[in-house]
């Protein structure tokens, strides 16, 4: 977990309130409220507690691989001709993707209180396969909520969460993607309060998740610092990674939000562009509304109803993004940017073929806007991208896209 952060930094929030300025909060129903507020005292208690911190960097090593590797994409930079491109290689942990991050630590907090029984949402599969994984590891039964229009274009990640041992139950309102998965997980949890734990899987939902995601996620950034630190002797000159919900990329940011000479790019879906309702850019395209359980910024129409966007990608495909993500966008501190899905395809190609490696297409569209800036850069410079995750769960959907069959 990240380090405390001083006074008057980017770092400090939320408030006791779970506010990042207008941001965040708990916009819950009552029956829900109990469970937010026992939540919160057991995170409280165990945030500082150094057997809990014990314990999670123990399984974060010896069970899921940490720490990741920062990678020097050589055949990248030399192919962009300008700054020197690094990768931060969550795709190299157990289960794929960065998401074990958060479920070990999550995982750990249901044991202490006393929880028995798992729930999560999914979008790509990635935070489905993680629960399901530490469910298995610690002995839980597992229900993962999943959009049906997900399950068909993610099915290997289903069946590996099938092979875990988890319930994987399909939802068919709305689209079938990530929001829908989330509005089924908190009802389930209202109906089953006493012996259920919602084990979230992105910095978003009601106070304290944004705060306990980006913190158990902040192991990213704070490694990729110290790394990068050890390789180059000084610090990256900007830092990137896509946003969906935003656990990722809140994870590398938060450690360097501090650090004024980093740029920091956030990378949203831009689908098949911002002038229609075919797109996943809630800060770019959306306003400040309130969705699972917290104010952000939203895709919705004039009457407040919330729009289902698109992307290419299945975890990047959801209408808000975490509270945390909408304050650093109004402060000025972190920008962000929209890569349509044709760029991150073309990154996606160009990556498997300079680098010999898949990312997962949530990372191509990070890898899509370091093709675009890295080439005016110096080639003294220094570009860190966040490869989220690998692309095995993607290659269906990336041969559809190109006409091909496996």
């Amino acid at each position: 977990m990240d380090q405390p952060a001083t006074p008057n930094s980017f770092r400090t929030g939320p408030d006791e309130q779970g506010m990042f300025g207008i941001f965040g909060g708990r916009f819950v129903a009552e029956t829900l409220m109990p469970l937010i507020l026992d939540l919160e005292r057991h995170w409280n208690e165990v945030k500082n507690d150094p057997d809990f911190r014990a314990e999670l960097t123990d399984l974060s090593t010896h069970y899921a691989g940490r720490p990741s590797k920062l990678y020097f994409a050589e055949g990248l930079t030399k192919h962009l001709g300008g700054a020197k491109v690094y990768f931060k290689r969550e795709d190299l942990n157990h289960t794929g993707s960065h998401k074990i991050n958060n479920c070990l630590g999550q995982i750990l907090l249901a044991k202490r209180m006393g929880k028995k029984r798992i729930i999560a949402e999914t979008g790509a599969g990635q935070h489905g396969v993680a629960s399901a994984t530490v469910a298995a590891r610690f002995g839980y039964p597992c229900v993962v909520y999943m959009g049906a229009t997900d399950v068909a274009r993610q099915s290997p990640n289903v069946f590996r969460m099938k092979l875990l041992g988890a319930e994987v139950r399909p939802v068919t309102a709305g689209h079938g993607t990530l929001k829908d998965a989330m509005n089924e997980a908190l009802r389930d949890w209202v109906t089953n309060v006493d012996d259920t734990y919602y084990l979230i899987g992105t910095a978003a939902g009601p106070h304290p998740y944004p705060e306990l995601v980006r913190d158990f996620q902040s192991v990213i950034g704070t490694e990729a610092r110290a790394q990068i630190l050890e390789r180059e002797g000084r610090l990256p000159d900007t830092i990137i990674a896509a946003v969906g919900g935003g656990s990722n990329a809140i994870g590398l940011f938060h450690p360097f939000l501090d650090d004024k000479d980093v740029r920091i790019i956030g990378i949203e879906a831009g689908g098949r562009g911002l002038d229609g309702i075919e797109h996943c850019a809630s800060m770019n395209a959306g306003s400040p509304g309130v969705l699972h359980g917290n104010r952000t910024y939203l895709l919705q129409n004039a009457d407040g109803q919330i729009m289902d966007g698109h992307s290419i990608s299945a975890g990047l495909d959801y209408p808000g993004v975490g509270p945390e993500h909408s304050w650093l966008r109004d402060t000025g501190r972190v920008e962000y940017v929209p890569i349509l899905d044709d760029e991150a395809l073309e990154a996606f190609k160009l990556t498997t073929r300079v680098e010999g490696i898949i990312p997962a297409l949530e990372s191509a569209h990070a890898i899509a806007h370091a093709v675009q800036i890295v080439p005016a850069m110096d080639k003294d410079q220094i570009v860190i991208v966040n490869l989220s995750g690998r692309g095995d769960k993607d290659v269906h959907t990336v041969a559809s896209m190109l006409g091909m069959e496996i």
